[in-house]
């Protein structure tokens, strides 16, 4: 069963930090590049950032370019997503997704809207 999990999430104050987990089973996350994103209340789901699986390049959302860092474990099958300087603009439920499609790509290939994997989201709360 394919099956991508996220964790982490959680409330904290603006400044702090957080580290999710997106871990998949089932299939080899590595082969893919994986995406991180989020949806805000009243707001479309958009890219945060992605990892490629060919050239390990990775991608960040302006607004979040400096302060968020993705990471793979191969090893572990799982890909982070480390949250510094957290800001209430940051509130929102984050997701993990891939295109098991795609072997050995780059970023480009994920589609917000045509993904074929999806995690159930965990939630961050970024409030004073």
């Amino acid at each position: 069963q394919v099956q991508l999990v996220e964790s982490g999430g959680g409330v904290v104050q603006p400044g702090e930090s957080l580290r999710l987990s997106c871990a998949a089973s089932g299939f080899t996350l590595g082969y893919h590049a994986i995406g991180w994103f989020r949806q805000a209340p009243g707001k479309e789901r958009e890219r945060v950032s992605c990892i490629s699986s060919n050239d390990g390049r990775k991608y960040y959302a302006d607004s979040v370019k400096g302060r968020f860092t993705i990471s793979r474990d191969n090893a572990k099958n799982t890909v982070y997503l480390q949250m510094n300087s957290l800001k209430p603009e940051d509130t929102a439920v984050y997701y993990c997704a891939t295109d098991r499609r795609y072997y050995y790509a780059d970023c480009s290939v994920l589609n917000i809207n045509d993904l074929d994997a999806w995690g159930q989201g965990t939630l961050v709360t970024v409030s004073s």
